[in-house]
């Protein structure tokens, strides 16, 4: 009987090790190694080494002079720490007011054009980084006038940072906001 314990106590001490510390630390190793940009976080980082955000976690742009990401339920809006959507159902009077507000609000912007869906509903997470093309080429005339830029070099930016779907089938074609606000920073220097 003694030895039926000490061959239990002995088996998952070493699978504790080895499956506990030995694998999730040769994984850490391997993804370091073979993908270390994803394994750091998909930081974006400025020439001078400032990092200013992650290709994976949306940021709040405000501003007419920037492209704007999709609305966030998370925390306080873009918040990594409490990611999440408003969990509302498609029959909340709450969060049908907010949407037709949204709508209202944008296709006054933008007479005649129809709004995106993704510009006035949140993503599951509340931090996606990606919009539509379509959402994008709706905010060209708004960003245009802010900046005084030409709406048809803005619209090439945008066709420029449009990314396909994932191996030609997977997904749907997106644009990254921050790196579009990047780039839209670039042009206008």
């Amino acid at each position: 009987m003694h030895s039926v314990w000490k061959t239990s106590i002995l088996f998952t001490l070493v699978t504790a090790v080895l499956f506990g510390l030995g694998y999730p630390l040769l994984m850490t190793g391997l993804a370091t190694v073979l993908f270390h940009h994803q394994a750091g976080g998909s930081l974006i980082v400025l020439n001078d080494g400032t990092v200013i955000g992650s290709e994976l976690i949306a940021q709040s742009f405000t501003s007419d002079k920037y492209f704007h990401p999709r609305p966030s339920a998370a925390g306080n809006g873009y918040d990594a720490t409490a990611s999440g959507g408003t969990n509302l159902a498609q029959s909340n009077k709450t969060l049908v007011a907010r949407i037709q507000g949204d709508i209202d609000k944008l296709a006054a912007q933008n007479q005649g054009k129809p709004v995106p869906i993704d510009m006035v509903t949140t993503s599951g997470s509340g931090l996606d980084p990606d919009i539509t093309p379509d959402n994008a080429y709706y905010q060209v005339a708004r960003v245009a006038q802010a900046r005084g830029i030409d709406q048809d070099r803005l619209k090439k930016l945008v066709a420029d940072h449009t990314t396909s779907r994932q191996l030609g089938f997977l997904g749907e074609p997106r644009v990254n906001v921050l790196e579009l606000n990047l780039a839209l920073d670039q042009l206008s220097k």
